[in-house]
């Protein structure tokens, strides 16, 4: 399924089903287009026994949302909410990402897109992952000012998702977890350990993935970089795990691969 465009952003939604993100492709399998630009998009597959991800099929979003850039996704446990990151609309600087969260339609598919209420115009807020309790919403952000300011390019935040679509503020997951460099593509597993990517110093390159175990009290352990093979010289990043913590995929653009940010299939032994 690798080419030689990226594949990145995955998502486990189920042990037998998996998001991710890469362009979109016409049926000669050329770029497709929308003013000139390529549109990036989401993807879902099912996975085999053997890990091999089958079935790939566009995500649908209504045409109507001019939703065009979309680098990462993640659905709620229900099903019923399609939570993504993509460039920021009018009143957002215009480097900015933010996360959007829709619904679906039959005969429309996901539509109805609204901001998260807690993005600021003047930062950047990406990748959402969802607690397998549907109640935490965790992403990444450059949040400054306050006791939650970012620490470096980008650090790992949650909100509490409550009733009527409402949410708290964002928390910042503090020195544990961040860093003075950048951390990105958190996905937070069944057993409560939070994965993520990130590129500060002492890794093996680039960015390196790492993980990092919920305490009893809801706080975070301080993070651990993952061994090799998992991590290599290039950027290493998206990792997600099933419920038993046994096999998962990552992106990586390693020596070897197809081009650029290939997934990956592993079987913890």
């Amino acid at each position: 399924m690798n080419t030689k465009y990226p594949h990145l952003g995955l998502m486990l939604v189920s042990d037998s089903r998996i998001i991710f993100t890469s362009y979109l492709l016409d049926d000669r399998g050329r770029l497709k287009k929308d003013q000139g630009s390529p549109v990036l998009s989401i993807y879902e597959g099912q996975l085999s026994e053997n890990g091999a991800i089958q079935d790939i099929k566009n995500i649908e979003i209504a045409s109507n949302e001019k939703i065009k850039y979309i680098t990462s996704a993640t659905l709620s446990p229900d099903n019923k909410k399609l939570y993504l990151t993509t460039k920021a609309n009018s009143g957002f600087n215009e480097d900015n990402f933010e996360i959007k969260v829709g619904e679906f339609k039959k005969g429309e598919g996901w539509t109805h897109f609204k901001t998260l209420p807690f993005c600021n115009s003047k930062y950047s807020y990406a990748h959402p992952a969802i607690s397998k309790d549907g109640k935490t919403l965790y992403f990444t952000s450059n949040i400054r000012g306050g006791k939650e300011t970012t620490k470096g390019g980008s650090d790992i935040f949650k909100v509490n998702i409550l009733d009527n679509n409402t949410f708290s503020e964002p928390i910042n997951l503090g020195s544990k977890v961040n860093s003075y460099s950048k951390e990105m593509f958190p996905f937070i597993a069944e057993d409560n350990t939070l994965y993520f990517a990130s590129n500060r110093p002492n890794g093996y390159g680039g960015f390196d993935i790492y993980k990092s175990k919920m305490t009893v009290n809801g706080d975070f352990e301080k993070a651990e970089k993952l061994p090799k093979p998992i991590n290599s010289p290039q950027d290493d990043f998206s990792l997600v795990i099933d419920r038993v913590n046994k096999t998962g995929y990552f992106s990586s653009k390693r020596d070897g691969g197809k081009g650029d940010d290939d997934i990956y299939y592993f079987l913890k032994k």
